[in-house]
């Protein structure tokens, strides 16, 4: 029977595909985002998360698993040194895919994977958002519209005088 085996093939054989998911992978454990289409970012992360997985007990035999897959012994270490200290806690979804639209030659969907916790921008966003709480007032609105405005022809100003002044 051939119940639950349905998977995106990306129009390769079994040998292909497990090399290019491979070797994405090991792109990703070492880069931390990569750029590629929205399928086989799709297929990756189905085959990346598990590996990721393994990585929070660190045991010769998941150390061998891993490479079995794998078959690079910087990927392996970094993953088991780096990356399973920072989703020890984390129960799952270590991957994130961001769409970022159609390639121009022929409109495929693109998008970024990334590691979860190696994104600096959105990092700094989330610890922004906690620390800083302000209500917005009427008051406060017309002070900071009023404010631009007695700046702005002062700004203006020097401007004038410099091209008077060559």
């Amino acid at each position: 029977m051939r119940h639950n085996k349905k998977f995106n093939h990306l129009g390769r054989k079994k040998a292909h595909r497990d090399a290019l998911l491979a070797n994405m992978t090991i792109s990703l454990i070492k880069h931390k985002r990569i750029f590629t289409t929205l399928a086989k970012a799709k297929a990756l992360r189905m085959y990346a998360e598990p590996l990721i997985n393994r990585a929070k007990e660190d045991s010769m035999a998941n150390r061998r698993l891993v490479f079995s897959y794998l078959q690079d012994k910087y990927a392996v270490t970094e993953l088991f040194r780096e990356i399973s200290q920072k989703i020890a806690d984390r129960p799952g979804g270590y991957t994130r895919i961001l769409k970022t639209g159609n390639r121009l030659g022929d409109n495929a969907q693109m998008c970024f994977i990334e590691l979860v916790d190696y994104n600096e921008n959105m990092l700094k966003e989330k610890a922004a958002k906690k620390t800083g709480r302000t209500r917005r007032s009427r008051r406060s609105a017309d002070k900071a519209a009023e404010a631009p405005a007695a700046e702005a022809p002062a700004a203006e100003a020097p401007a004038a005088e410099a091209p008077a002044a060559e």
